[in-house]
């Protein structure tokens, strides 16, 4: 247990900053999702929306500090290339 002042606020800091971390990773696994069933469904247009909402998404945590910007690129450029085989096949 934390006796002095400043480990005490460290804790409630923690607590708040991994609550805000959960959260945002949390976005980026809900807009992935929707992004990969509109690749199911096979609708390019539907798909590049969903694709742009994904990366504004994962730029913007990156931005905070959340994920590691070298991260960040790997999974857009993941989800780049599903999309460019959709897009290539259709």
């Amino acid at each position: 247990m934390a006796h002095s002042l400043s480990a005490k606020k460290r804790i409630r800091q923690n607590v708040k900053q991994r609550a805000r971390n959960r959260a945002r990773k949390t976005q980026i696994r809900l807009s992935t999702r929707s992004f990969r069933e509109s690749l199911r469904s096979g609708d390019a247009a539907k798909s590049a929306e969903a694709l742009r909402q994904v990366i504004k998404t994962v730029d913007k945590v990156a931005a905070k500090g959340t994920i590691h910007k070298n991260t960040a690129s790997r999974k857009k450029a993941k989800l780049q290339r599903q999309y460019n085989a959709l897009v290539s096949k259709g």
